[in-house]
């Protein structure tokens, strides 16, 4: 895939594209990018997505901006294994927040893009208010010579995908259906921190994790069976995100992951977290013992679930 982020040299090959952000590059996302493909092999053409390096609400709506489910540098080594021929990665500023669908379509999909042929959903909007329909769309693309084509809309087990459902899922915990949708297990990755070192003091030592990503979300707050990767190595992990009420954490929030059949000083190394299952909530229990108690059951699932 070529990645095109300078912009100042014209783009010369024509093309067939669509727009969006595409946040997690989920199923509905790659339905849509495989729709391109197949018109641009049939028309001859290149085939290309549009979309941008920030969240266009950044912009827009600066405090109701959602939390991400790909970082920029996912997104786009997602959109290579599409198979997508080129990836225009545009920064979305106030300039380009107030041009109108047909300045849009004319001045950067017709003469800076050479976009020729453009599939976009039925329900998708584009350009400053986001007021006009499909027709409209085909209606100004007939007059600077660009196709409009529908594309078909994406449904998993009669399910509609789109990143709100994938972030809704994982804000409700249920990590399994997120990677139904997304066609691909959720991750996390971050550099392993100084914690309080009380894993080890219960027999379960624990990496305290510091997100890569300010702007990357977390599922709810729970325990997790997890797979862990630290350089080529994978293991089995139990992660826990939340407030640790058994030992007093009070309003403090961590991320700590505890390693199967792993020995080592993990201090400052990168890990990438993949989610696999919601094993249960967070509990307060009444003493020490009966959490070590739950931490060995948990473990043992763990075992079973990633065998």
């Amino acid at each position: 895939m070529q990645l095109i982020t300078d912009f100042s040299a014209p783009v010369s090959e024509p093309c067939v594209a669509t727009i969006g952000f595409f946040d997690g590059v989920h199923r509905g996302h790659r339905y849509l990018i495989d729709q391109v493909k197949a018109v641009a092999e049939s028309r001859g053409l290149s085939s290309a997505v549009l979309t941008f390096s920030a969240h266009p609400g950044n912009v827009i709506r600066p405090d109701r901006v959602p939390d991400l489910l790909t970082t920029t540098h996912e997104k786009i080594g997602l959109l290579e294994q599409s198979g997508i021929d080129s990836c225009f990665l545009l920064r979305f500023t106030s300039h380009l927040s107030r041009m109108g669908a047909s300045e849009f379509m004319e001045k950067i999909l017709y003469e800076k893009f050479h976009v020729r042929s453009l599939l976009i959903g039925h329900d998708h909007r584009f350009g400053h208010n986001r007021t006009d329909s499909f027709d409209d769309y085909q209606r100004m693309g007939c007059h600077l010579g660009i196709e409009v084509l529908p594309a078909l809309s994406y449904m998993y087990e009669g399910v509609p995908v789109s990143s709100s459902l994938v972030r809704n899922s994982l804000l409700e915990g249920r990590v399994e259906d997120a990677n139904r949708y997304l066609g691909y297990s959720y991750s996390i990755q971050g550099q392993v921190v100084g914690g309080y070192q009380i894993g080890r003091t219960l027999g379960f030592p624990t990496a305290n994790l510091q997100l890569s990503d300010g702007e990357k979300l977390l599922p709810a707050a729970g325990v997790y069976a997890v797979y862990v990767y630290t350089g080529a190595d994978r293991y089995k992990g139990m992660l826990n995100i939340g407030h640790r009420p058994t030992i007093g954490n009070g309003s403090a929030f961590s991320i700590e992951v505890h390693l199967l059949h792993f020995s080592g000083n993990l201090y400052n190394c990168p890990l990438r977290v993949e989610f696999v299952h919601r094993l249960r909530s967070e509990v307060r229990f009444a003493d020490r013992s009966l959490l070590i108690c739950q931490l060995e059951q948990d473990a043992m699932r763990v075992e079973q679930l990633l065998s």
